[in-house]
């Protein structure tokens, strides 16, 4: 389902994108964020964390025992996308989210982080949000990363705050086993469009919107 901004530009369509990551690396989604600055026709950065471990072998030989297991790096990617208004990538993180099966889509908005007092866990959060983590214990790398334009993306995030989305799907994701939810479609989707519309910002420096699409077998609705 394709999303457009305010004034009819056609945005992003998220669903499509996550969908043929998925069948190109053939492993199972965790879950899915989507990083913007408050800032008009700046890219976009969706990172895909995927559940799954990466065999090491001494030799590069199909009967080599292996030697440890490490976890698949997350995928982040910039999407040069146009937008206009804030409520066009909403919509849009709401149709993936709506679309794949997800329980519900949730809408942080994080103030800027390079303020007199603030955490160190708060920078580290700005980082991951735009693909930009240091690599992890013993060099392992947490993300892998197709962003060019990060560096950017972070300073203004760091002194302007930042919109961060994130959602689980159940179609292309570990969760349709543990999915109770009667909305769904068999492989997991759910038929587009959302039905539900943008709820606009609150204006505050750190809020949270949730938006509940789930309902459980039983007809009862996610609080």
């Amino acid at each position: 389902m394709l999303a457009y901004d305010a004034k009819g530009g056609l945005c992003v369509d998220f669903a499509d994108f996550i969908s043929d990551q998925v069948s190109a690396t053939g492993q199972p989604l965790f879950g899915v964020t989507v990083a913007a600055v408050p800032c008009p026709d700046t890219p976009v950065i969706l990172t895909l964390h995927w559940h799954g471990f990466v065999e090491e072998r001494i030799a590069p030989l199909d009967i080599a025992k292996p030697v440890q297991f490490s976890s698949v790096p997350s995928s982040a990617l910039q999407l040069n996308t146009r937008w206009t208004d804030l409520m066009s990538l909403d919509l849009a993180a709401m149709e993936a989210g709506w679309e794949l099966g997800a329980w519900d889509v949730s809408r942080a908005e994080r103030k800027a982080c390079h303020r007199l007092g603030a955490p160190h866990k708060e920078s580290l959060e700005c980082m991951q949000a735009f693909g930009s983590l240091p690599d992890g214990v013993q060099g392992e790398r947490m993300v892998v990363s197709e962003t060019p334009d990060a560096d950017d993306l972070l300073d203004v995030a760091a002194r302007s705050g930042y919109i961060l989305w994130t959602f689980r799907p159940v179609h292309g994701g570990i969760w349709a086993d543990v999915s109770d939810d009667s909305t769904l479609r068999s492989d997991g989707t759910r038929k587009p469009p959302c039905p539900h519309r943008p709820v606009p910002s609150s204006g505050r420096k750190s809020s949270e919107t949730v938006y509940r699409f789930g309902v459980s077998q039983g007809g009862i609705t996610a609080n």
